[in-house]
């Protein structure tokens, strides 16, 4: 029997995904497990909308292997919802039973947006979006693999020789070459400065005189050669080796970025305001989808990131505030970075800073407020689409 409207909650598998479909009285119509693919999917939506004339879908799970469901949902003008797996979970506490499975999550979600009106169409991102998504992504990993990489080469570093671990910036790309090829005191003491000093402008290392002087220096004041040194530089120039192929991945990986970033339309607005530069632009770009009309104000945006407290009054207590439990932690890296950016290079805002730091602010909490302070000009910015002037218009009279 064809029904007017009905609710469809699909809780989200790898390999499969299970359907549930109820009517205005939450009667089950549909309970089917279905697996993650085209055809399939494709069989299932036809058997689904046959069932009622609008029907209005939900998931618990939007990107990786879910992306292909909505995707084809949206194709096929469904409407889409999304629901959190902690939404979800939360949700379970008030139904019938202590048991789980993927049928009972799926009805559960089905009976919530059968029920709720604050649920947002789930949107599915252009091409270019998609893309710096996967491209930050992979930065992210890569830039973490170089943080782990460097720690551990500065405790295998401590085993050689304490001095030349204190003295060497592991973050600079002329340490690491210089113990690609020499790691041990005696090694660099049998070199010397001026030998050392001629083999790294072979290698066009910046300042290379100083580099080898304080490299010298270290090594002369130890000459005890501790146990397992052999192997110990041997791993040492391995990891040299290793942090600086994760340095030339990420320089690859930046030039996509950057060239998808200064392609979307609004990255003239993003690059004029201070303290944004391309890839704290693409990542505010990737973390709000590009489209701010999925936020319904700057607070909404400021709370998305974390930036805006929560209420939590109850009884007699009120002006009980609170961080929000969910928020989205690329975008508050990117708006918190971008401030503590501007605090160098913009006037105005170390002036906020400094009041801000006169009345007894710590650090963290100076960034966060100028952080939360620049989301208004972002969102006026790029409601506008005009760039950012150091002073505001004037306003014209009629």
């Amino acid at each position: 029997m064809r029904v007017e409207r009905a609710w469809a909650g699909v809780d989200i598998g790898k390999g499969h995904h299970h359907v549930v479909v109820i009517d205005a009285e939450g009667t089950r119509m549909l309970s089917r497990r279905v697996n993650n693919d085209e055809t399939v999917l494709l069989e299932l939506i036809g058997q689904v909308t046959a069932l009622a004339d609008e029907v209005r879908w939900a998931v618990d799970v939007s990107t990786g292997g879910a992306a292909l469901l909505p995707a084809l949902l949206v194709a096929h003008g469904q409407q889409v919802f999304y629901l959190s797996g902690s939404q979800v979970n939360r949700a379970a506490g008030g139904y019938r039973g202590e048991g789980k499975t993927d049928a009972k999550d799926a009805a559960i979600i089905a009976d919530q947006v059968r029920m709720r009106r604050d649920l947002t169409p789930l949107r599915v991102d252009n091409e270019l979006i998609v893309e710096l998504r996967m491209l930050i992504a992979r930065r992210r990993d890569l830039a973490g693999d170089r943080v782990r990489l460097v720690n551990r080469l500065h405790e295998q570093l401590l085993g050689i020789s304490p001095a030349l671990e204190r003295f060497l910036d592991l973050t600079n790309r002329g340490p690491l070459v210089l113990l690609t090829h020499v790691q041990t005191p005696a090694a660099l003491r049998q070199l010397g400065a001026a030998g050392l000093e001629e083999w790294l402008r072979t290698q066009k290392v910046r300042n290379a005189t100083t580099l080898a002087a304080t490299v010298a220096t270290a090594a002369g004041s130890q000459q005890t050669t501790l146990p397992g040194e052999r192997l110990a530089a041997q791993l040492v120039a391995d990891m040299a080796k290793g942090v600086i192929a994760l340095d030339e991945q990420l320089k690859h990986t930046d030039k996509p970025i950057e060239g998808r970033f200064r392609r979307h339309r609004h990255a003239t607005v993003l690059l004029s305001m201070p303290g944004i530069g391309t890839l704290l632009g693409a990542e505010f770009l990737a973390a709000t989808g590009g489209d701010l009309t999925a936020f319904a104000s700057a607070d909404h945006l400021a709370g998305y990131a974390d930036l805006a407290p929560a209420p939590r009054d109850s009884g007699r207590i009120s002006g009980n505030l609170h961080r929000p439990r969910r928020y989205h932690r690329g975008l508050q890296r990117a708006l918190y970075t971008s401030a503590l950016v501007s605090i160098r290079y913009h006037d105005a805002s170390r002036i906020f800073y400094d009041r801000k730091r006169s009345e007894g602010k710590r650090h963290t909490q100076t960034v966060l407020a100028l952080a939360r302070r620049r989301v208004n000009v972002v969102w006026a910015l790029l409601r506008d689409q005009r760039c950012f002037e150091p002073a505001p218009p004037q306003a014209t009279a009629a």
